[in-house]
């Protein structure tokens, strides 16, 4: 293995933190439902630009990350982040082809996916059900991910993240 095997590793540890501590910024309590899934987009980016690098086992370590800093149930992120990696990492070449708005709508089709389990899981723990404008962040999730996808792609070139 060469250097070059291993460049970048600190830009893609500093975009996790940036997304994880969005995910955990303090918002008035009616806009709650409304928090953007940064971790998992910023999860979804890097598993379609170096899948051979940010993977399952990665996106879980992520997850569990995720689940401490947000006071979750130990496990229930990072269940949603390996499952949506492990998907992204399979089709990432497929991905790179689409265009912006192809991606966007898998992405949200994923994120839709992301939220899915973590409802399933509070239902299965017993947790009230989730109202519907708990479903509305990964429409909004989605609609940010072309810029999204253009920030992370220049940062990623500026810095020769391999």
């Amino acid at each position: 293995m060469t250097l070059s095997t291993h460049r970048g590793g600190l830009v893609i540890f500093i975009t996790i933190s940036i997304a994880l501590v969005l995910a955990i910024l303090p918002m008035p309590e009616t806009m709650q439902a409304y928090r953007l899934q940064w971790t998992a987009l910023v999860v979804i980016y890097w598993c379609i630009a170096i899948p051979e690098r940010v993977g399952v086992g990665f996106s879980f370590l992520t997850g569990i990350m995720l689940d401490i800093v947000t006071g979750s149930l130990l496990g229930q992120h990072a269940m949603g982040l390996s499952i949506i990696a492990f998907i992204t990492v399979k089709i990432h070449q497929r991905l790179r082809v689409f265009p912006l708005w192809q991606q966007a709508i898998f992405v949200t089709l994923l994120l839709f996916l992301e939220r899915l389990l973590f409802a399933w899981v509070d239902g299965a723990i017993g947790r009230p059900d989730k109202y519907a404008a708990f479903w509305i962040a990964p429409l909004l999730g989605g609609l940010l991910w072309s810029w999204l996808f253009i920030i992370l792609r220049d940062i990623r070139r500026r810095f020769h993240v391999s």
